[in-house]
C-alpha cells in the first residue's frame, strides 16, 4: 500500500504535512531537515523542487527557489541527496515542482528515479489534468506513484469531480486563488468553499493549503478536512542564524 494512503487509513483527522523547499537554507540541508521534520512529528513532507519561475508561490518561497538554485540545487541532485532518505525516514515523501524541471529529464525518467527512491506522490501544479490523464496517468499508476491535483474556491463542480477522479491519495485544496503566503485566518467565503468540498465527499482525504501559518489556522482547517498544508511559514523560519533541528522543533512546537 502506498504510505500516503495507510498514512490517511490510520490517522482520520489532524494531519499535518510541511513543504520543504530542497536545498535550502544550505545545499546539504535537504535531508536533515527531512529527517528532523519527522523527529518533530510531521506525518508528510513535501518536498520542493526549485524551480526559476515558480508561478503559484508567493515571495516567502520564490525567494526560497532562487536561493536555493544559487546554492546549486538541481534535480539531479535532490535524486542523489534522497537516494537513501528510505532507510531513515517512514512517512509519506511528496515531490513538488513545476512540469519544465521534470520535462527536462522526461517524465518516465522522473517517475522511475522518484519510485527508486521511495516517493510516494508528486504535485505538478502546472500540469493540466486531461494532459495527464491522455499523456501520464498509466505510467504512474505501473510506478506506485500518487499524483496530486490542487482545487481552489474558483473550481467548478463538474471539474472538481474530474480533479478529484484523476487524484490518488488526496485532493490539495488551495485555500484561496491567491498566491503561497503567509495571511491570517480565513474569510467567511473561505469557509464555505471548505465546507462545499467537504460535503460533497468526492471519496478521497483533503488537505488545505496556501495561508496556513498558525496554531489556529491549523486547527480551523482540520475542522473541513484531514488536515492542513504549511509552506510559507514554516519556511521563513529556517532564514537566518541557529540550528536547523533547532528551528524546526520550535516552529512546530507552535503549530501541534
Amino acid at each position: 500500500m502506498n504510505r500516503i494512503d495507510r498514512m490517511f487509513s490510520e490517522k482520520k483527522g489532524g494531519v499535518l504535512s510541511v513543504y520543504l523547499t530542497a536545498g535550502y537554507p544550505g545545499l546539504d540541508d535537504t535531508v536533515p531537515a527531512i529527517r528532523a521534520l519527522e523527529k518533530a512529528g510531521v506525518d508528510m513532507i513535501e518536498i520542493g523542487m526549485p524551480f526559476s519561475d515558480p508561478l503559484a508561490d508567493g515571495p516567502v518561497l520564490q525567494d526560497c527557489n532562487q536561493q536555493a538554485l544559487k546554492n546549486g540545487m538541481s534535480l539531479q541532485i535532490l535524486f542523489k541527496q534522497l537516494k537513501d532518505i528510505r532507510k531513515e525516514v517512514s512517512i509519506p515523501l511528496i515531490l513538488m515542482g513545476y512540469l519544465n524541471p521534470v520535462l527536462n529529464i522526461g517524465m518516465e525518467t522522473f517517475c522511475s528515479k522518484a519510485y527508486e527512491i521511495g516517493m510516494d506522490g508528486v504535485i505538478l501544479p502546472d500540469l493540466p489534468v486531461e494532459e495527464f490523464q491522455s499523456h501520464y496517468q498509466e505510467l504512474f499508476h505501473n510506478s506506485g506513484l500518487h499524483m496530486v491535483f490542487l482545487v481552489t474556491p474558483q473550481t467548478p463542480e463538474d471539474r472538481l469531480k474530474k480533479i478529484a477522479a484523476a487524484s490518488r491519495g488526496f485532493i490539495y485544496m488551495v485555500s484561496s486563488a491567491a498566491t503561497t503566503g503567509i495571511k491570517k485566518g480565513f474569510r467567511q467565503e473561505q469557509l464555505d468553499y471548505f465546507k462545499r468540498v467537504r460535503d460533497d465527499d468526492h471519496g478521497l482525504p483533503r488537505m488545505i493549503g496556501f495561508g496556513i501559518s498558525s496554531r489556529d489556522d491549523f486547527d480551523t482547517a482540520c475542522e473541513y478536512s484531514q488536515g492542513a498544508i504549511i509552506g510559507s511559514a514554516f519556511m521563513k523560519s529556517l532564514s537566518g542564524k541557529g540550528n536547523l533541528e533547532d528551528k524546526i522543533s520550535a516552529f512546530l512546537s507552535s503549530i501541534k
